[in-house]
């Protein structure tokens, strides 16, 4: 009898997409849901960046450079100047999505059977990007009463053995928001350098940052060989279909190892690419008015969650997610109730359980995580959903 890989029943389902069924289900019923359960911004493309794909003058769509277009490598360079990040064309290799860059960080840097530690909750497809590469996550717990702050360096070295070889952070985080400060920036850099470990640093929400400022993991100091910085065009320029993503680093061994597997795919989509070069080309501008409407999504969302009661929501620093405290008995259960029992007005919510963000399990029980990616009257509508609910769910636990 034919037999499934030990990979391919490891590989975990996306918590963010396992209840699409029931959303299809409930659409179908005629009731209206409103996603704030995945992070796909309502916010346009720019018209410029569409633009330029449209009017590409080519005779042939062909290959790029494994490494991805000189001329879009050469103006990230400029692009990350801006924000502190030194580097070179040579040491950027464009990837399909911030997706694949991960993967490639892994699997350039580490054996099978080697271990990451992951501030968790963390997002969830690190978990199938270390069963693709064969890598142990080991979980180190952040909680909500917190607001998801960096654990103490002692609660890292408690988890390090000889078998650890990089630590993983999203900054700002998804799923929680949290905007790491120098400081905790620091501590990573003093751990990775004491313990000689990689730190793999996802920065795809750089620009959207509230209460503070992203410090790239490529500012840090004396710690040049061993920061990998993953990236993305997808939540920066509400390009997701885009699927164009950079890995960024200094480590001449990795950046060689990195461009193997580069080779092996051939090359990074080529319209796409044309796409992110165009947007590079933006006013220094564009972010304001979109970083001010996730700001002002913000404020709706944590407001009217705290507003519940038995709810308790931190008030996110960055990116445009937020974790949320609900008195129910199962995350799980509950979100799927509110798409196949649950209406308000012919009328439901989506959300993404908190279970699947951490790698811990039991933890996330009585989480969600909600992407406030919705004009703020759907948010407002969202919420009186989501109010309802909490009123009448069986398993409300106050």
């Amino acid at each position: 009898m034919l037999t499934i890989s030990s990979r391919g029943q490891e590989m975990p389902p996306s918590p963010i997409r396992k209840l699409v069924p029931y959303a299809e289900a409930a659409k179908k019923k005629g009731t209206k849901v409103y996603h704030l359960n995945i992070g796909q911004p309502d916010i346009e493309t720019p018209e410029s960046i569409l633009n330029a794909v449209r009017t590409a003058d080519f005779k042939v769509l062909e290959y790029s450079h494994s490494a991805g277009n000189e001329s879009y490598r050469k103006k990230l360079v400029g692009y990350y100047a801006k924000n502190d990040v030194n580097v070179t064309a040579d040491q950027i290799i464009i990837t399909t999505g911030g997706s694949e860059a991960i993967l490639f960080g892994f699997m350039a840097c580490l054996n099978p059977g080697d271990e990451v530690i992951i501030p968790e909750p963390f997002y969830a497809n690190y978990n199938g990007f270390a069963v693709a590469a064969g890598v142990k996550v080991v979980p180190i717990t952040s909680s909500i009463e917190t607001g998801f702050a960096l654990p103490p360096i002692s609660e890292f070295e408690k988890k390090i053995t000889e078998k650890t070889k990089a630590i993983v952070i999203c900054n700002p985080n998804n799923p929680t928001g949290y905007l790491y400060s120098q400081d905790e920036m620091n501590t990573l850099r003093d751990i990775i350098k004491k313990h000689n470990l990689y730190l793999f640093s996802d920065e795809a929400y750089r620009e959207f940052c509230y209460d503070g400022q992203a410090k790239s993991a490529l500012t840090l100091e004396g710690v040049d060989d061993h920061i990998l910085m993953m990236d993305t065009i997808s939540k920066r320029y509400s390009a997701c279909g885009g699927r164009i993503g950079a890995l960024v680093t200094k480590n001449k061994e990795v950046y060689n190892a990195v461009m193997k597997f580069a080779q092996a795919r051939l090359s990074p989509p080529s319209f796409a690419q044309i796409l992110g070069e165009a947007a590079i080309d933006l006013p220094d501008n564009y972010f304001d008015a979109t970083k001010a409407e996730y700001q002002k999504r913000r404020d709706v969302l944590v407001k009217r969650l705290n507003a519940m009661e038995g709810v308790y929501c931190p008030n996110p620093g960055g990116a445009f997610y937020a974790i949320a405290k609900l008195p129910i008995d199962d995350a799980d259960k509950f979100c799927q109730w509110l798409l196949e029992s649950f209406e308000h007005n012919q009328q439901t919510v989506m959300l993404a359980p908190a279970t699947g963000f951490y790698g811990t399990q039991g933890l996330g029980k009585n989480e969600v995580r909600l992407a406030y990616v919705l004009a703020v009257e759907a948010l407002e509508s969202a919420m009186d959903c989501l109010e309802a609910a909490l009123k009448v769910y069986p398993g409300k636990t106050n």
